[in-house]
This record gives C-alpha cells, structure tokens and sequence, in this order.
C-alpha cells in the first residue's frame, strides 16, 4: 500500500489536515445512514466521542498551540457553513450530502428492503408508530425515514380525532 504524503503542522498545514478529516468523515458519515446521525443512541455516542478524541491529532499534528487549534476550528467552521450554503442552492449537491426521504411502510405493509438498506429495525419502527399515537404497523398508511433521521407516520385512515406529532431526536 503506497505511503500518504506526510503533512506538517505549520497553521497552513493544520487547515489542510483539517480540511482532509473533515472531507473524510462527511464521506463516511454519509454512507453509514440516515438513522446512524439522526437517532444518536448511547453506543452511538461513545462513537461519536472516541472519532472525535481520534482525529483531533490528525486534525492539528504536532501544533498544539493556542493557533493551531483556533485554525482547525475555523476550518471546521468554515467547511461546514460552504457545505451547507452549496447544498442551499443546489439540489444535487443536497441529494448527495442528506439523502432522500425513504419510505418504510405502505399501506400496513412493511417494506423490508427499504428497512434493511436503511438499517432501521422493526424495533425502531415500532417505537416511531407508538410514538406518533398508533398502535400496530397495521394502522400505518405511509411511514418514511426523513433526510434528518428521524421516521414520520401517516395514519392508515384519515381520523380528523388522531393528530400526529413529529418525533424529533
């Protein structure tokens, strides 16, 4: 396997190795899912916590200045702010970066591929349809994986008695 380039910690090279792990992270973030962000469990935050202890090293190097922090949280900033404005005016680049809106349940019918692609067990499903007032996948009429995660519920039958509210995580 061929050596990467090695990067120094001057500030110039803290905003770069910032930039990279940056970049590197969006990336696999994006393929882990929708529910891995949306829904952060408490697993999920030991992830979260133990990723961030890892790549703050790589982020500034051997810098362990005042500055060199101040520029990797600049970067940070600045990166993610540009990533955000660029998705705003762009609907492929939002495509790409959040996803589509995916549908789980149709008409009382689970759709146990979507579920799996989308790595949302029935436990999870189930917990989104109690929490939205209903009982069983039954009453389900659509159930869909937002972009952010989290799972909304229309009800089978339009009750004008039953109002849903929006689970958020």
């Amino acid at each position: 396997m061929p050596a990467l380039p090695e990067i120094g910690s001057s500030l110039a090279e803290v905003a770069l190795r910032t930039a990279v792990v940056y970049a590197f992270l969006v990336v696999v973030l994006r393929i882990g899912g929708k529910r891995e962000i949306g829904q952060l469990a408490i697993l999920d935050l030991i992830v979260l916590l133990v990723i961030a202890d890892a790549v703050q090293n790589a982020m500034v190097g051997e810098n362990t200045t005042l500055w060199g922090g101040l520029v990797a949280a600049a970067t940070l900033l600045s990166l993610d702010k540009a990533l955000k404005v660029l998705a705003a005016r762009s609907r492929p680049v939002k495509k790409v970066l959040e996803g589509e809106p995916r549908l789980l349940v149709r008409e009382g019918q689970v759709l146990a591929r979507a579920m799996r692609e989308e790595g949302v067990d029935l436990d999870d499903l189930e917990m989104a349809i109690r929490g939205h007032g209903l009982a069983r996948v039954s009453e389900v009429g659509l159930a869909v994986l937002e972009r952010d995660g989290t799972i909304s519920i229309v009800p089978r039958e339009a009750d004008p008695q039953h109002h849903t509210r929006r689970v958020l995580p």
